[in-house]
């Protein structure tokens, strides 16, 4: 006589969810998140599942899929480091860093306000503070001379006055000081203060072109989507005033070849720039920078 277990094996236990009815997966899913206290977070998983679901179901994806997936993440945080922050990397070759981007400035757009631009995974914390007029291209940097000027000014017009104006570049050879033994430590990267009239300037090199790192799972996506790498020509700048919206963007080199074809999708309209000849062998670029008001919050910074 066979026991009451071995007549039991395969039978449905109550409540058990079954293959064939993804819609109570899903549905037990989203009540497992139903608890959670925090209110934003709770609307931000619940809307993270369904779409996790969601494209699980239109692609039917395999177990051997979602493992290649979660071991694609994993690489993704075990190649961050100080040369690089990979996480950033994925976030903007997907469009996503700019799109987050340009949804929160849309009220800021609509009044006139600079385009923001991703960040970047090159940004780093502590970033020498200058004087206005000073040159960030340290000894033995080459390129052909840049003059930066520009203004910080609130969405109406006024000048803000001690903002807080961070810059920095790749250099001519198309790489940030951080990933080059050659270049000095904090090349190319400067802090600036407005002065009465919101007004900054300084002096640097003319940058090139670069492309993005593809050492690590990143550049295998882009190979096997069979997408370029490069990124054109540009400075940073991240705009700190107190009591407006804290501003990162970036201006565009609209000379240089792959200016609309920019590998994060960073490079917007209104941020492409003329790098303008000035009769001496070196160019200039004449900037405004319009802030929007509201709570003063920093960006994460990627790098140490």
């Amino acid at each position: 006589m066979k026991s009451a277990h071995a007549l039991n094996m395969g039978a449905p236990t109550p409540g058990a969810l079954s293959a064939s009815d993804p819609a109570a997966l899903l549905a037990a899913v989203l009540q497992a998140n139903a608890g959670t206290a925090n209110t934003r977070l709770k609307q931000v998983m619940d809307a993270l599942i369904r779409h996790l679901h969601a494209l699980a179901l239109e692609v039917d994806l395999s177990p051997a899929e979602l493992d290649q997936a979660l071991d694609f993440l994993v690489r993704v945080g075990q190649a961050s480091g100080p040369q690089k922050n990979e996480g950033i990397l994925l976030a903007d070759i997907l469009g996503l860093a700019t799109l987050v981007q340009l949804r929160g400035a849309r009220e800021a757009l609509a009044q006139g306000g600079t385009e923001p631009a991703l960040v970047g995974p090159f940004w780093r914390a502590n970033q020498p503070v200058r004087a206005c007029g000073e040159n960030i291209a340290l000894a033995d940097t080459p390129g052909a001379p840049l003059h930066v000027r520009g203004r910080v000014l609130s969405l109406t017009g006024v000048p803000l006055v001690d903002a807080r104006v961070e810059t920095w570049q790749a250099s001519p050879q198309g790489l940030y000081e951080n990933q080059d033994p050659h270049q000095q430590d904090m090349n190319l990267r400067g802090v600036f203060l407005t002065d009465g009239q919101g007004r900054f300037d300084f002096h640097s090199v003319r940058p090139a072109g670069y492309p993005v790192p593809v050492d690590g799972p990143c550049g295998e996506l882009l190979a096997a989507q069979g997408r370029g790498v490069m990124r054109p020509a540009h400075l940073h700048f991240i705009v700190v005033a107190a009591g407006h919206k804290v501003l990162a963007t970036q201006f565009f080199d609209i000379e240089d070849p792959h200016a609309h074809k920019d590998v994060v999708f960073g490079a917007v309209g209104s941020l492409l720039r003329r790098f303008e000849p000035d009769g001496r062998g070196g160019f200039s670029l004449d900037l405004e920078l319009r802030l929007e008001r509201g709570e003063t919050v920093l960006p994460h910074c990627p790098l140490p």
